[in-house]
């Protein structure tokens, strides 16, 4: 089993290829569907992560489920988690149940669903899921984060991950240091390499072995509300040298999240990280929900006759971030057609 984790999570960060976030909550969801218009309903939910889960397997090589889809079947009759493995893409889950107020710190808040973890990673392997999620998120502000919140998430995370491996499925471990706020880069980077510092000890306490699991950080920005806005090759040299201050050479994959950034800047960011000079002992790459499936859910529209313009708005997206995994995306590529 050790063998087979190794391999999958090298496999979730293939040359070229990388992970879609699929695992907004129903309440998420539908503010976004809302925001277009579209009915959100069990039925017209599945309809949309099934056009999200067909036609961009050469570069996508995983996706990350809500509870509600690993339980849902195609317009065919296949499971979607089935639908994902018959084209060669691992299905994985989302297992915290969300984030809230840390107690005694109004500002601050814990990741949940730690009670019961071994019971649902043990079913939704079952059902056919390869890796897992788990979300901390870290606040900025003048006195933020606390010295207790940085601890008890990774704390939270470190046991998540160890339970994943116990239970044969590859834990994503994702820290989000959060984009809100007027904090400069330079507190970004700072507060980022505490949180990491954090992780990696509750890891090593917990037994995770990292060769057999990937990270899901923040990239190194300022504040949205920074007076002085960040530029992509200051964000992508501070994001680089923080995770060669702290992540362990033995964890096989780094897979950015795009927090808040648009389809675009968060391709270009990644792109830019990954052409810097000097070493990168893990592979670099992207595990993107909105930043890959916004083109998608514009072009959708809830309309089964835009279905394959969905499919193709996140084929062109998945392309152009499988050529930033390389380093080899330009601008003209967006200029290409959406088809590819």
């Amino acid at each position: 089993m050790n063998h087979d984790l190794a391999s999958i999570a090298t496999a979730l960060v293939a040359k070229g290829k990388g992970i879609l976030a699929a695992d907004e909550t129903v309440p998420t969801l539908t503010k976004r569907f809302d925001a277009l218009g579209i009915q959100s309903t069990e039925e017209s939910r599945r309809t949309y992560r099934e056009m999200l889960f067909v036609g961009a397997a050469e570069f996508i090589s995983g996706v990350i489920m809500y509870d509600e889809t690993i339980r849902q079947k195609s317009s065919g009759g296949v499971p979607l988690a089935q639908l994902l493995s018959d084209q060669g893409i691992l299905p994985g889950i989302k297992v915290d149940t969300g984030a809230k107020h840390l107690a005694g710190s109004s500002d601050e808040k814990i990741t949940e669903g730690l009670d019961g973890l071994r019971d649902r990673l043990s079913e939704y392997r079952a059902m056919g899921a390869c890796f897992a999620k788990w979300r901390a998120v870290i606040r900025i502000a003048d006195r933020l984060p606390s010295t207790a919140c940085v601890s008890a998430n990774a704390h939270a995370l470190g046991r998540y991950a160890a339970l994943c491996q116990e239970q044969h499925l590859v834990p994503i471990v994702e820290p989000e240091v959060l984009m809100d706020g007027s904090h400069t880069i330079e507190r970004c980077e700072e507060i980022t390499g505490v949180v990491l510092h954090a992780v990696f000890q509750a890891l090593f306490e917990q037994r995770v072995v990292l060769e057999h699991m990937l990270l899901k950080p923040n990239m190194v920005t300022a504040g949205m509300a920074c007076s002085r806005p960040a530029k992509v090759q200051e964000i992508a040299v501070a994001t680089l040298r923080c995770l060669r201050r702290h992540v362990p050479a033995a964890v096989p994959g780094i897979v950015f999240l795009s927090g808040g950034q648009n389809d675009r800047t968060a391709t270009a960011h990644l792109n830019t990280i990954n052409q810097l000079p000097g070493p990168k002992p893990w592979k670099i790459s992207f595990s993107y929900g909105r930043a890959l499936q916004d083109p998608a859910l514009t072009a959708w529209d809830g309309r089964d006759e835009n279905l394959k313009l969905g499919q193709q708005a996140l084929y062109h997206r998945a392309r152009c971030n499988g050529a930033a995994s390389l380093g080899t995306y330009t601008d003209q590529m967006e200029a290409a057609s959406a088809g590819g």
